[in-house]
């Protein structure tokens, strides 16, 4: 069985692979700046605490759960992810950082904090957006947010390159639509043909074996455009 660390699982995606992950026997720390969703399901193989990616302190508090209680990291998922959906020239540069302290420095704060306690078969999966491939379809108000994904899209390439003696397999998922509260703030009123259960299905099972077949590789998940 394996140890995962899941960010952003109070809701949607994340919520359910911590459920999945759990219900499998894997032991899982879920962790999102609202832990009470996680905390009610009382679940004897996941762990959680309040934890906001881009906060420094509680990076500190994530390293000191890790060196009292896990010897090893198998899994890391960055699920965590800050949407902004506005006009370019209304958004604000304060607004533009938000979203980037969250989707590119937390992920790689996070991902740098969790690297010394993963073994050299263990796997970093970092959940990306079909808007941050280049050539993919755009969308307007979504700059901040779209470039920020196509920002860990490089971030992981870069990563595997770097890490390739030690062992350590990264990869990159582009989500395509996914009926998540997230898309709703995206895309108003459209309906995903994918649920959140569906997609943390395929994403547990990619997280647990896709690192035997890729290293460094970005994986476009999607079946519908957006």
């Amino acid at each position: 069985m394996a140890n995962i660390i899941i960010t952003g699982s109070s809701r949607g995606i994340g919520f359910e692979m911590a459920k999945l992950f759990a219900d499998d026997g894997h032991q899982v720390l879920a962790l999102s700046r609202n832990d009470k969703p996680i905390s009610a399901l009382n679940h004897q193989n996941i762990a959680s605490f309040p934890f906001d990616i881009s906060n420094p302190s509680d990076l500190q508090k994530l390293k000191n759960y890790l060196d009292n209680h896990w010897k090893t990291v198998d899994v890391l998922i960055n699920n965590a992810g800050k949407l902004l959906n506005k006009p370019f020239l209304e958004s604000s540069l304060e607004e533009f950082e938000e979203v980037y302290r969250v989707n590119v420095f937390g992920v790689a704060a996070i991902t740098k904090t969790v690297l010394p306690k993963m073994s050299k078969k263990a796997h970093v999966v970092t959940v990306s957006s079909m808007g941050g491939v280049q050539g993919s379809m755009k969308f307007p108000g979504l700059s901040a947010y779209s470039s920020s994904k196509g920002a860990v899209i490089t971030l992981t390439e870069l990563w595997a390159e770097e890490f390739k003696e030690t062992g350590v397999s990264f990869n990159v998922l582009a989500l395509g639509a996914v009926q998540t509260e997230m898309l709703e703030e995206a895309f108003p009123g459209y309906q995903a043909p994918t649920t959140a259960l569906e997609m943390a299905e395929y994403i547990k099972h990619f997280a647990l074996t896709g690192h035997k077949m890729y290293n460094g590789k970005l994986l476009q998940v999607s079946n519908s455009t957006p």
